[in-house]
């Protein structure tokens, strides 16, 4: 029985250690996921229907997870969201120069004033209060803004109902989400024991699975009403 539970013990150390090393990596993947879209906007000079608010938002909320993970001391939390912030403004930088919507020049600066606003308010955070205190509430800030991103796509769910098509449910960002949900919220429950980690994660990974769960139920089928090129 103490073989056993050795093996075991060393088991779930193995399983730890890899989720810790993954969770980076797979941070990084999902803010690689809208490069094939913006991509295309560049090539076809038009933005289309895309809406700019996925990549103003992953330029705040990731900035919100560098701030916290330098006031944490937290390497794998700010380093992985750096790149959120660079990929970003990358994104929002090909959007605005190629969106020709009515309007848009206002939206674009709604956008960018209220990342702004975001960025300086946390800047302010960090110098004005102390480390701990300062940590807690932009940790609690970004538990806000990671559980709006990673439940946007259910606001499509009324839509997905009724054409019963899950064609505008993204399968490789959503693959992608729950990999690097149950990354970090093994790393974060386990290994850092940090609420602010775990608990965004924990509910991101319940919206992947809601998400895989129509995907699976619907497919990708394309038909009148679906709003999607048949």
């Amino acid at each position: 029985e103490e073989a056993d539970y050795s093996a075991t013990a060393t088991m779930m150390q193995s399983l730890l250690a890899l989720c810790g090393t993954l969770a980076p990596y797979c941070g990084v993947l999902c803010f690689l996921a809208p490069m094939p879209t913006i991509l295309e906007v560049a090539r076809d000079k038009s933005t289309g229907a895309l809406p700019l608010l996925p990549y103003s938002s992953m330029i705040s909320n990731s900035f919100v997870w560098v701030m916290y993970g330098l006031l944490k001391n937290l390497p794998s939390v700010y380093m992985s969201n750096a790149v959120g912030v660079i990929l970003g403004t990358y994104y929002f930088r090909t959007y605005t120069k190629y969106c020709t919507t009515i309007g848009a020049v206002k939206q674009i600066r709604t956008h960018f004033r209220g990342a702004a606003c975001i960025i300086v308010f946390n800047m302010c955070l960090a110098q004005i209060l102390e480390k701990d205190m300062a940590a807690d509430i932009i940790g609690k800030e970004g538990v806000f803004y990671c559980i709006v991103l990673f439940a946007s796509p259910l606001v499509a769910l009324k839509h997905v109902l009724e054409t019963k098509s899950a064609a505008s449910i993204p399968l490789p960002f959503t693959l992608a989400c729950f990999v690097n949900c149950l990354c970090w919220s093994v790393t974060g429950w386990f290994t850092m024991k940090d609420f602010n980690i775990y608990f965004p994660n924990l509910m991101g990974l319940s919206c992947a699975c809601a998400q895989l769960g129509l995907k699976g139920m619907y497919g990708d089928k394309r038909g009148k009403g679906s709003g999607l090129p048949k």
